[in-house]
């Protein structure tokens, strides 16, 4: 089932997620998001983005480049952080039209559990590094925005009028 995604400034997207459990209602939600993330042309979705706050995400860091890697991430957690930081250029499903550069760690530990309950940690690099920090952000009521300078964030909101 595709989803409406949420438009910034809904307050829902401002608030902080549950924790989620690993039943055959979130892995339902889980194949959702996955499904509205691919048909809204994006590389990650957080749960809150469509209104439900648990905390779960999806991602696909390879499928606008190559084959598809959907990915599932339940109670996801940093454990670590790099030193390095990289700036880079963000956008966000739920603040269309909006891309800013937002400064990020280049690498993470993370820790989630799977869709048949086990606990993985890995560390991600690149891509995949950034965008989980920003669907983490999502399950912790901060989006892109959030991150800005007061002059950037200003410019951010004129484009979305």
């Amino acid at each position: 089932m595709i989803h409406p995604v949420l438009r910034w400034p809904d307050a829902r997207l401002t608030q902080v997620a549950k924790p989620a459990c690993v039943d055959p209602q979130t892995l339902t939600l889980a194949r959702d998001m996955l499904g509205t993330m691919y048909d809204a042309n994006g590389r990650g979705l957080a749960a809150p983005q469509i209104g439900v706050l648990t905390r779960v995400f999806v991602m696909d860091a390879a499928w606008k480049t190559g084959e598809p890697v959907p990915e599932v991430f339940i109670n996801p957690e940093i454990l670590w952080r790099s030193p390095q930081m990289a700036l880079g250029a963000e956008g966000c499903l739920s603040i269309p039209g909006v891309v800013a550069d937002v400064m990020r760690h280049s690498e993470v530990i993370l820790q989630w559990q799977m869709e048949d309950g086990s606990t993985q940690a890995q560390k991600l690099t690149g891509f995949r590094a950034i965008c989980a920090q920003h669907e983490i952000d999502h399950l912790n009521g901060v989006v892109t925005l959030d991150h800005l300078a007061p002059d950037a964030r200003a410019a951010a909101l004129a484009v979305l009028g």
